[in-house]
């Protein structure tokens, strides 16, 4: 017995030092990755994928055939007013369908097939009656993101105000000094004749959590990942001898079982990978079974669920047998901090500063849910996130085990041992 009060401690200025840089570096990490990347997503956003369809049939005007939507387009394409903000895809209505079905579009402006002849209505013979207003529709696309299908949408309905009132000024140009004789309403319309519209391109299911339940789902699979990689790390630590283990006032002790930090790793991640099957079916039946989340493809959900376990699982052991006591840091900064800003699944990828689009190519946040996403919403085609996320948890997995069995090693062969807890009683000296 020392005979110091445990109190003492906290007179330590190193002990106040260390914890004082560590959390501290790790609130300002935070901040940066969460904060700092959704604070003006639309300043940073470049070339977010809107669709532009032209399915405008023309009108005979005059003698000539005249096609507005054509001439909507063309503005709209070559018009400076949003920079690279918006990369405006044109293309037909089965291509832009299948393009919003995939994930691959926020959103998209349609020009009906009527629109000419709808707008040449409201100068004809009919002017003075009520013709059917020409309307320019606007999509959404929840299921890609709620931020993005949101970004889309203002710019969809923006360049859309902008081509009615371009129609406008044609109109009353064609008819001159005769729209004075107009009501006052008719001028008002003809000034501005476009209706604007706004529907769901792709609708999702009641239990979608307006296209946010791939996200969540995701992330619940990368968080099990995690926090059970620390678990299992500790009990086969405790397995193997090398650890007390406290189970409430009890602290309970194994004889030591030596092992090399190799055999280690490979015990944690053979249990790691058993585990993720349990861990897997209750997530879905978790989601699924008890919460009635909207899913289909429920094998290959699973499949998808208890591989991703796995990866993340497996991933996070190999850092934190590697940092030791900081793994834990390291693995929260690596799963959690730099992954949930740049998943893609609240602000889209196209609207992140750069740093974070970098960071997003290998972030495993963001290949688990486009995964998830291609399956809930997707219908679990490849192209959709699905392949994707395949490749990339194969590649994960590769890494995290040439990563952590390669450092293991190294540190094996230079002889950087584990050393064992203490069990043998502190030996007093005999009396004289």
């Amino acid at each position: 017995m020392s005979g110091i009060h445990p109190f003492r401690v906290l007179r330590a200025k190193p002990l106040w030092i260390a914890n004082g840089v560590i959390t501290g570096v790790l609130a300002l990490l935070f901040t940066v990755f969460y904060v700092g990347a959704n604070i003006d997503p639309v300043d940073h956003m470049t070339k977010l994928p809107v669709g532009l369809v032209n399915a405008d049939k023309g009108a005979t005007v005059g003698g000539q055939q005249v096609n507005q939507g054509a001439r909507i387009t063309e503005s709209i394409t070559k018009s400076t007013a949003s920079g690279d903000k918006i990369d405006w895809k044109l293309m037909d209505e089965k291509e832009m369908k299948e393009e919003l079905g995939k994930g691959k579009l926020f959103g998209a402006l349609v020009i009906p097939a009527d629109f000419t002849s709808s707008t040449v209505a409201l100068t004809g013979p009919t002017a003075t009656g009520a013709p059917a207003r020409p309307t320019l529709t606007v999509l959404t696309n929840q299921s890609a993101g709620s931020v993005g299908s949101s970004l889309a949408r203002t710019a969809t309905t923006q360049a859309a105000a902008n081509a009615s009132l371009q129609v406008g000024k044609e109109l009353t140009a064609r008819i001159g000094t005769a729209q004075e004789k107009l009501p006052a309403a008719a001028r008002v319309l003809l000034a501005d004749p476009a209706a604007v519209t706004v529907e769901d391109g792709h609708p999702l299911d009641s239990h979608s959590g307006l296209g946010l339940t791939a996200f969540y789902y995701a992330l619940t699979l990368v968080v099990v990942g995690m926090l059970s990689a620390n678990v299992i790390n500790g009990q086969v630590d405790h397995a193997l001898g090398y650890t007390h283990n406290d189970m409430g006032p009890l602290r309970l002790h194994r004889p030591l079982i030596r092992a090399t930090r190799v055999q280690t790793l490979a015990i944690s991640s053979t249990l790691m990978a058993g585990l993720s099957l349990l861990m897997g079916t209750l997530v879905m039946a978790g989601a699924v079974g008890l919460m009635g989340m909207d899913a289909a493809h429920l094998p290959l959900l699973w499949l998808y669920s208890v591989c991703a376990i796995a990866v993340a699982g497996i991933g996070a052991l190999s850092l934190l047998v590697v940092f030791g006591t900081p793994g834990m840091l390291v693995v929260t900064l690596v799963f959690i901090g730099m992954a949930v800003p740049t998943s893609g699944a609240t602000t889209p990828i196209e609207a992140l500063p750069g740093f974070y689009r970098f960071l997003a190519e290998f972030e495993p946040l963001r290949q688990i849910t486009g995964g998830i996403r291609s399956i809930l919403y997707y219908d679990a085609q490849g192209d959709a996130g699905l392949t994707r996320g395949w490749v990339m948890m194969a590649a994960g997995l590769v890494a995290a085990a040439l990563f952590g069995f390669g450092v293991l090693g190294w540190y094996d062969r230079k002889g950087l041992h584990r050393i064992p807890v203490e069990t043998a009683p502190e030996k007093t000296a005999a009396p004289a």
